[in-house]
């Protein structure tokens, strides 16, 4: 009985919160992120703590690289970021927390545009938002306070592995589906942003990919995703920052930087270059660093 009044009380709620009250609430989060990180970064400044060397130009190329791939695609941002971070030999948890940081930035603006735009299911985003957000949070706190992350490195690359397999599948497979009711729609939020958390990225290929496998309208699926994505990168990264601080704010920075050249860049390829193909080179990129990762850590 207590059950079905609460789910009763959450349906009335998602009735009462429309999605211009998602909008300011994105607008309202964004804000406090942003002056908190302008906060840090003046202390930076101050205290001499950046270190921009040949490493941080290397950063600036890796947000800019899977910023372009997310622009081309509408996903594979956290899997290419994180892959080639790895390879730049950060940590597991310090890669993720930085990738799930710079990409509020992104997010934010991409799901403020899906909602002026109309191009979310408003059921299915609060289905996937509030499970997501709970997967993130548990992903991010067990990867920056539990798990070893040199233990772990390789798993994630065994993770990272596969989907940049998923993505070549993805990539030459054409069946289309007839759109039907999305199943398991929340349970499949829920391991998205664990994943996406732990794994530093693949919450756009778990959770988009699979509700186009399930026949969802494509232009739905992606704005619905993208813009609930922005509250699970937002709460991983607030638990991160609990538990771990900011650290390596430099890497944050070269990714937003990178991120910020490539956005127009990467719209410009999106109009021009077949999708198939760079959905291709994605997969090839991301199964040869992580094939790499795997080789260095058990070989």
């Amino acid at each position: 009985m207590e059950k079905a009044l609460a789910i009763l009380n959450l349906n009335k709620l998602k009735g009462k919160v429309t999605l211009k009250h998602v909008g300011w609430i994105i607008v309202s989060l964004k804000v406090i992120i942003l002056l908190y990180f302008i906060h840090l970064v003046i202390e930076g400044v101050q205290a001499n703590t950046f270190q921009f060397g040949s490493m941080f130009f290397g950063f600036i190329v890796a947000g800019f690289v899977a910023q372009l791939i997310d622009g081309a695609l509408g996903m594979a941002y956290g899997v290419s970021c994180t892959s080639l971070l790895l390879w730049f030999g950060i940590p597991p948890k310090f890669a993720s927390a930085s990738v799930h940081t710079s990409e509020i930035f992104t997010t934010g603006v991409s799901g403020l545009s899906h909602i002026r735009f109309k191009n979310i299911d408003k059921k299915l985003f609060f289905q996937i938002a509030i499970t997501g957000s709970i997967g993130a949070i548990l992903g991010a706190y067990l990867l920056s306070d539990i798990l070893d992350g040199n233990l772990i490195k390789p798993y994630i690359s065994v993770y990272l592995l596969g989907l940049g397999l998923y993505l070549l599948f993805k990539a030459y497979r054409n069946k289309a589906k007839a759109a039907r009711k999305i199943k398991n729609a929340p349970l499949l939020a829920f391991c998205g942003g664990l994943l996406d958390a732990i794994g530093g990225g693949g919450w756009g290929p778990i959770v988009t990919s699979n509700l186009l496998s399930q026949g969802k309208n494509a232009r739905e699926s992606i704005g619905t995703v993208n813009t609930a994505e922005f509250f699970v990168t937002y709460f991983a990264t607030a638990v991160f920052i609990f538990v771990l601080g900011v650290q390596h704010l430099e890497i944050v920075l070269g990714l937003i930087i990178g991120g910020v050249i490539a956005a127009p860049v990467g719209a410009y390829v999106a109009s021009r270059i077949n999708p198939r193909v760079l959905l291709t080179l994605v997969g090839v990129m991301v199964v040869l660093i992580s094939s790499w990762s795997i080789f260095q850590a058990w070989f």
